[in-house]
């Protein structure tokens, strides 16, 4: 299967962020599955696909030119796309993924998140969309997207869209059993903030 990992590119994060990336990639590898990234050498985008390769598993780098031209991309990737911008490399990281997992991020792991997502709630695809978020992270946006719901503002089904997971062994049975995701409850949701 080929697993898109979307995450963080700061150099700015603790180090518990990279190390969870790094268990990614060696877990994704240990497991016989391809990994579909950014293309980026730093921060947790470098960990997962460095820790990929050496685990055993194909690493596949998708990533503009502009950011090509700051260095930063993994020129060590088994096969690196090089993308004219942001649109394109997303349109082709969609293209060649069966399951979505995302890492704790940035506005740009973000808005990775919320175009598979509002596709996967209109029913443009069903593969597998996972949330790892082990240091609660996106906790809040859990609690904004449960407010959004109950003020009409989400279709009902926004929740069966995704699977939040909190270890790694979680999120890959999550991606490999597609199955419909189970929403959160709302005292679930006090529970993980408290």
């Amino acid at each position: 299967m080929n697993i898109c990992v979307y995450c963080a590119s700061s150099l700015n994060i603790d180090k518990k962020y990279i190390e969870l990336a790094a268990a990614v990639g060696t877990e994704l590898a240990r497991r016989g599955h391809t990994l579909v990234s950014g293309g980026g050498s730093v921060s947790c985008m470098g960990a997962v696909t460095a820790a990929t390769r050496p685990a055993g598993g194909r690493t596949v780098g998708v990533i503009p030119q502009a950011l090509v031209d700051m260095e930063v991309a993994d020129v060590e990737s088994d096969e690196l796309i090089v993308t004219a911008d942001m649109r394109e490399r997303k349109g082709i990281m969609d293209a060649r993924s069966d399951a979505f997992l995302v890492l704790p991020g940035g506005i740009g792991t973000l808005e990775e998140l919320f175009e598979i997502w509002t596709a996967r709630v209109l029913g443009l695809h069903d593969r597998p969309l996972v949330i790892l978020d082990p240091f609660g992270l996106y906790d809040p946006l859990k609690h904004l997207v449960d407010g959004m719901y109950e003020q009409g503002f989400t279709r009902p089904d926004v929740f069966d869209a995704i699977s939040w997971t909190s270890t790694v062994a979680e999120a890959f049975a999550a991606l490999e059993s597609r199955t419909q995701p189970v929403r959160p409850s709302v005292a679930e949701l006090g529970e993980a903030a408290g």
